[in-house]
């Protein structure tokens, strides 16, 4: 592997490139974090990956090596020629120029043929984190895994386990999807520039059928929203004061289950969401 901070630096002196901060750039350059992301994500040459925000080609580069192609989606059109230029040589690389949210990923993969795997490898800007995580999960594609680099302290809600005191509404929509583990923490100064804030690489690991089965998805996800709304009322007015659910109707539901009425939607683990939502 080469040095990346190196690669980096001469990288932006090149093409005279700043930090966008309205994209959320960060260019990483440590050499470690790189190695322990590609080992992760476990790739090899009958694998399609599926690169979000690629940036200056520090981890394209080394994907690019272990995969038989590699999908890069960038935004920032001033990255565009520079990874054109520099990964010309490069017959397994295609480069998709647009949003993640709007890019229909299941075409691209469906249209991709002898692949084994499907992986999808990122380095997430913090400020739309969740709801690229969400739109992979919903749109159910047929991925093996994702390993992703995120805000530290939404890497620690992203992995937490649901009823714990760091979960929130996204825990319980990774976990019904996925497994979870971490990866490596990332310290501020491994950018340039850097961040107010450490990062983490963690992956979420696509289960073959949901944790939970419910007759109605949408509205299990509705009760969850509703009680992390407001975070610290009780799931009897969280979700009562929503509409979703009649106030005394919920009141009988949760003495079945023995929940007592001080009870908040933080304290409920996903078997215990969906219960509720089986029984409306």
């Amino acid at each position: 592997m080469e040095n990346v901070y190196r690669d980096t630096m001469q990288l932006l002196k090149k093409y005279h490139i700043h930090a966008n901060k309205k994209l959320g750039q960060n260019f990483l350059i440590e050499d470690t974090v790189v190695e322990k992301t590609i080992e992760a994500a476990d790739i090899t040459k009958e694998d399609l990956v599926i690169e979000i925000g690629p940036g200056l080609g520090t981890l394209t580069k080394e994907l690019l090596e272990k995969a038989k192609k590699v999908i890069a989606v960038e935004l920032d059109e001033k990255m565009i020629p520079i990874l054109q230029e520099r990964f010309f040589l490069y017959q397994n690389l295609e480069l998709v120029h647009q949003d993640i949210l709007k890019v229909p990923l299941k075409e691209y993969i469906e249209k991709e043929e002898n692949i084994r795997e499907v992986k999808i490898v990122a380095n997430l800007p913090y400020y739309i984190t969740t709801p690229i995580i969400m739109k992979l999960l919903e749109d159910r594609l047929p991925v093996k895994t994702i390993t992703v680099m995120v805000q530290k302290e939404v890497a620690k809600r992203l992995t937490a386990k649901t009823g714990d005191k760091l979960c929130g509404a996204i825990t319980y929509g990774v976990e019904y999807y996925c497994e979870t583990k971490e990866v490596v923490e990332v310290p501020r100064q491994s950018f340039i520039p850097a961040p107010e804030v450490d990062s983490e690489v963690i992956q979420l690991i696509l289960r073959d059928k949901s944790k939970v089965q419910v007759k109605d998805e949408k509205f299990l996800f509705s009760l969850i929203k509703a009680s992390f709304m407001q975070r610290r009322k009780t799931l009897l007015n969280g979700i009562g004061n929503s509409g979703l659910i009649e106030k005394n109707k919920l009141k009988e539901i949760m003495q079945e289950l023995n929940l007592p009425e001080t009870t908040r939607g933080e304290n409920l683990t996903l078997e215990q969401f969906a219960e509720i939502a089986q029984k409306v």
